[in-house]
């Protein structure tokens, strides 16, 4: 978010005083989406989606890798993610179906450690009113904007990390137990 757009927003919510108590409800609401059952729904979903997908062998039709494997700024990595383009194009996101499949290679063997949701803020948009951010079972998903460090266009996303825990959340972008050393 540029500078002048973050103080205009401090500056609306400094002016939202008497809102105080329904911004702090809706943000603990907002947070509490990212824990408990909601999350065990979404990481049981995509482990039955993708459970014969787990060796990289069996990527299903219309799924290529891209970008190599993607390693954090400061601890941990992404994997290599194998998107598919078909997926990637649609305004849908069904638990059953992830834009991209997320696999580490350790010892000469791929296997999958998550799944990436995707979709880009235009296509979302043209369907959706500009304040409908994109939910995956109950999970809001992330913006990032464009420019950004893979080329995209403005887009949201949400990682699952349904097959490698991650001990900083099950929808924390970067994994410090997922490495790009074995690539």
């Amino acid at each position: 978010m540029s500078i002048v757009r973050s103080v205009i927003f401090v500056v609306a919510l400094a002016s939202l005083s008497s809102a105080t108590p329904f911004i702090s409800q809706l943000t603990a609401a907002q947070h509490a989406s990212h824990t408990g059952s909601s999350a065990s729904v979404l990481v049981d979903a995509v482990r039955e989606a993708t459970r014969e997908f787990r060796d990289a062998r069996n990527v299903p039709e219309g799924y290529g890798a891209a970008l190599g494997c993607v390693s954090g700024p400061d601890a941990g990595a992404m994997g290599v993610h194998f998107v598919n383009a078909e997926l990637l194009m649609d305004n849908e996101l069904d638990p059953k179906h992830p834009e991209a499949l997320i696999y580490e290679s350790k010892n000469g063997v791929a296997r999958l450690v998550g799944v990436e949701f995707i979709v880009f803020a235009s296509v979302w948009h043209e369907t959706h009113a500009p304040n409908d951010p994109p939910l995956v079972e109950g999970q809001l998903m992330h913006f990032v904007e464009s420019p950004n460090r893979f080329g995209l266009p403005a887009h949201y996303e949400i990682h699952v990390w349904a097959w490698r825990d991650n001990p900083n959340g099950p929808f924390v972008d970067w994994n410090p137990r997922v490495s790009c050393e074995g690539q």
